[in-house]
């Protein structure tokens, strides 16, 4: 999973953040999510998309560990 690495933290710092002024737009999802404000379709679209880059650094970053640690172990 190293290989993702690159393409996982780019990927979060570029589509994760957009737009990146005046707040990335991740941020504004989930403070909506956060207070319990009503969210559109369109919004939860927005959500996946500009969510999906940090859970796929979250995946990589997770996997990285678990072979770390078992390579310990062994």
């Amino acid at each position: 999973m190293k290989k993702y690495l690159n393409l996982a933290v780019i990927s979060s710092l570029t589509l994760g953040l957009a737009p990146f002024v005046p707040h990335p737009h991740i941020w504004k999802q989930i403070k909506n999510l956060w207070y319990g404000r009503k969210m559109l379709p369109i919004d939860w679209i927005d959500l996946v998309m500009h969510g999906a880059p940090w859970v796929f650094l979250i995946i990589v970053l997770g996997s990285i560990l678990k072979e770390k640690i078992s390579n310990k172990t062994a």
